[in-house]
């Protein structure tokens, strides 16, 4: 009796359904009654008959079709472990009533995120609740860094990565994170983590790490599944552009940032690593590709270098995706903007890897901005001149959040994006009937009801922050290294370019200028021409003045 009621709950949503079907059937019921009752009838009162009958049948017919609707989406939420908002509090909604199989979830969009680091597991922690088919494709190289205690008693090779994919696709990321993150105080096993006995155990037990952390997964019981791109022993090695090369990951940033050199390029080694078994076939399967976010040279570039993974990205018909990241990363991407990022993917991977790329908006609170300007980083600029070479569709939303004192990607606008171009895809292919499509559009509902919601309080402490920090003057803002280096060489050419598009335009109007007959106009063109002489003229004598210090240095 108590799982009969509870279908009459304000969050079940049904009710309103009920009425209308209730609604309907008064009004066909009064239509069929005028016609017994009425002795004589005019053409007028037959039609009011006729519009009530048929207006109470539409709402009969309405009012079943929606109960249906809802029905199913309440089959779907109560199985998808998909927690709604009810005012302002958690709740699952459980209609114990309901039977249905969990394969609808399993059977989701398959997603292939490809990176490392806190980014792809930003990614990841917000589409586990959409769908179970997520395969997070990882770097797994710490190559040249300082080796734990626990890896080298073990003897085992570098799992952080694989480990904090595994803890982001659980249900219970902190209780996960908290057991494979466990360093043991017992004498015998101190020093020692969990999560590098449990895969190195599970790497005897199935002879190869590969097929143990698939194993894994499945007997963690998360949402979706882990595979390094290469089990190969795997080194990131960088080339800056004085010729410096770094063999050491974790180094990379620190001599950037001491030579004050950009990275020219970077490369794995052996450089004809083989990728992992199912990496392939994931991304050749996958209905969406994300790359990124994450440090573009040591977490995202890596992965495209392995054999046969960016020509499989390209061949693919698939959503591809690439998230820009919302600041610049110093020793790594100085003074970057969206278009070198590209460019130095498209360098590294080749061209036409991504058919849409997701940018922040950069609507983030000036506070937390210049805590990180403070450290030679900076906002990610969007050139929309430079990159529309590119032929990519450029996605920008507010998705920046603070988590602590730093600057990261919202999980769930990230996710919300994702979704929204699967689901454009889907009913593009006319499939708006199919369970895929209802399941990720009702719970896509649900998120951008709660996106609204959390839009309008940090609309809110951002007014708050700004109006604390209005008459606060820094004075301590530290730009970077190459912004110094390079400051008088950038001004230079901003310059000059400016100068070139005023010629050009002054070269557009002699033109027009000349072909007229008036001698008003044919003056103006004259002073014109004496303009640019004096220009070009100038322009000489500052080569001459550079030549000359250069000459006395």
């Amino acid at each position: 009796m108590k799982s009969f009621f509870s279908w009459f709950k304000s969050s079940v949503k049904i009710k309103r359904w009920i009425f209308l079907i209730l609604l309907g059937i008064s009004l066909t019921c009064f239509g069929l009654a005028q016609i017994l009752v009425t002795e004589e009838m005019l053409i007028e009162d037959l039609w009011k008959i006729i519009a009530v009958f048929v207006v109470g049948f539409v709402f009969i017919m309405l009012g079943i079709i929606f109960i249906q609707k809802r029905t199913l989406e309440l089959i779907i939420e109560a199985n998808s472990d998909y927690e709604l908002n009810v005012k302002g509090k958690q709740a699952r909604l459980d209609i114990s009533s309901l039977i249905f199989n969990k394969k609808v979830y399993e059977e989701g969009p398959k997603i292939v995120v490809i990176g490392g680091g806190i980014g792809l597991n930003t990614v990841i922690e917000g589409l586990k609740k959409y769908t179970n088919n997520i395969t997070a494709i990882v770097t797994m190289s710490d190559y040249g860094t300082d080796t734990t205690k626990s890896r080298e008693a073990l003897d085992c090779l570098p799992v952080k990565d694989i480990k904090d994919s595994i803890i982001a696709l659980s249900d219970e990321e902190k209780m996960m994170g908290n057991l494979l993150n466990l360093n043991f105080k017992n004498d015998r096993l101190k020093n020692l983590n969990f999560g590098d006995i449990y895969l190195t155990a599970m790497s005897e037990a199935y002879s190869n790490i590969s097929e143990a952390i698939q194993k894994s997964t499945e007997i963690l019981n998360i949402k979706g599944r882990v595979i390094p791109v290469t089990t190969d022993e795997l080194a990131i090695c960088a080339e800056l552009t004085d010729g410096t090369v770094i063999k050491r990951k974790d180094k990379i940033p620190e001599i950037v940032s001491e030579k004050i050199e950009k990275i020219n390029r970077i490369y794995i080694s052996p450089s004809n690593c083989k990728p992992s078994p199912g990496v392939i076939e994931a991304i050749e399967e996958a209905e969406a590709i994300i790359i990124g976010p994450g440090s573009l040279y040591t977490n995202v570039i890596p992965n495209l270098l392995v054999k046969n993974v960016s020509k499989t990205i390209r061949e693919s018909k698939s959503i591809k995706l690439y998230v820009s990241n919302i600041m610049t990363e110093p020793g790594q991407t100085d003074n970057y903007d969206m278009s070198d990022h590209l460019n130095a993917i498209k360098e590294h991977a080749g061209d036409n890897l991504f058919n849409y790329c997701l940018v922040d908006t950069g609507e983030i609170v000036p506070e937390y901005v210049r805590m990180y300007n403070e450290q030679g980083s900076e906002v990610v600029q969007v050139n929309s001149d430079r990159i529309s070479s590119f032929g990519i569709k450029f996605l920008q939303k507010n998705m920046s959040c603070i988590k602590g004192n730093k600057i990261c990607h919202n999980p769930n606008i990230l996710a919300s994006t994702i979704i929204e171009l699967i689901c454009n895809d889907l009913r593009f292919h006319d499939k708006q009937n199919e369970t895929e499509y209802l399941l990720l559009n009702s719970i896509l509902k649900d998120e951008k009801k709660l996106e609204a919601k959390q839009a309008k309080k940090a609309d809110k402490h951002k007014k708050i922050v700004n109006k604390a920090t209005k008459n606060v003057n820094y004075k301590n803002k530290k730009s970077s290294k190459f912004s110094e280096k390079y400051k008088e060489r950038i001004e230079g050419i901003q310059s000059v370019d400016a100068k070139a598009e005023k010629n050009r335009k002054i070269a557009e109007e002699i033109e027009r200028l000349e072909g007229s007959k008036k001698d008003d106009d044919v003056e103006v063109a004259k002073d014109l021409y004496a303009h640019i002489e004096n220009f070009n003229e100038t322009r000489e004598n500052t080569k001459a003045k550079i030549k000359g210090r250069r000459a006395k240095k």
